[in-house]
Formats: structure tokens, C-alpha cells, sequence
């Protein structure tokens, strides 16, 4: 029997549920756990901005709009909801990997939002939320009067 070494580690406790992921795939002939410990946090986000907005980009496939829930108080962005579990009537799990449960995701941003005008879509299991800056917090080109 061959080991291979992942190479890419990023820090000790990258290595000990690594290493973990491996004890327990080999004594349980590849159905470990329900989720490995390296999946990271859920949902994968992104968060920029333009002049007028801030945007936020949340993977979230098999979460439905129901089960999803977003607010804004001031410069704070939170995303919470639940994705569910199939069916499991019938099924045989070679591996299963896809968490399930509720999740919360709170981000600060750079500065206040217009809580009124914050727009979101999904598409594809991608949730894109429009998050326009408060007036207040816009740039302002200021005319210089001369004398």
C-alpha cells in the first residue's frame, strides 16, 4: 500500500484533520464522516465594490429562497439559512460530503449600506446581494471656488 502526501498544507490543524481524514477513510473503507474537517466555512463568500455599491456572491446550491434569510443593519451583512438533506430512503452513501444544517455568515463592511435599496438574486446556487452605499458614505467631488 502507497501513501501519498498532500503538499499544500496551510497550518498544523490543516495537517491533524488531514491526518484524521485518512485514519478514519482507512478503517472505514472510504465513508469517513459526513463532512471532512478541511471543507471550510459555509457559505464560500465574496464581497466588493464599484462607486455606488457594495456586492456580495454566497455559493449556496441546495439551499432554497424560502430557507434563506438576509439582513443589513448599517455596514453589517448577515446571510442565515438552512440546506436540507435529501431523502435517504433507499440510498447507499459510498461518500457523503455535502454539509447540511443551518449556517450563518456575518460580514462588516467597509461602510453603511442604504438598507432600503439592498437588491439580492440567485442563479444557479450563486446569491449576488446589491448593497447600495448610504449617501453619506459616498465620495463627493468638491468645487474649488477661486478668489
Amino acid at each position: 500500500m502507497m501513501l501519498f502526501r498532500e503538499t499544500n498544507r496551510t497550518t498544523p490543524l490543516g495537517d491533524i484533520c488531514q491526518e484524521m481524514d485518512r485514519f478514519f477513510n482507512r478503517f472505514s473503507g472510504g465513508m469517513a464522516r459526513t463532512a471532512p474537517c478541511r471543507q471550510g466555512v459555509f457559505p464560500a463568500l465574496n464581497v466588493w465594490e464599484d462607486a455606488e455599491c457594495y456586492y456580495a456572491e454566497a455559493e449556496i446550491p441546495g439551499v432554497a429562497d424560502s430557507a434563506l434569510e438576509i439582513t443589513v443593519s448599517g455596514d453589517v451583512l448577515t446571510l442565515e439559512g438552512r440546506r436540507t438533506a435529501p431523502e435517504d430512503e433507499g440510498r447507499t452513501y459510498h461518500r457523503r460530503e455535502r454539509g447540511v444544517g443551518e449556517f450563518t455568515r456575518t460580514v462588516t463592511l467597509p461602510a453603511e449600506v442604504d438598507a432600503d435599496q439592498v437588491e439580492a438574486a440567485i442563479a444557479k446556487g450563486v446569491l449576488t446581494v446589491k448593497l447600495p452605499k448610504a449617501e453619506a458614505t459616498k465620495a463627493r467631488k468638491i468645487v474649488v471656488n477661486t478668489a
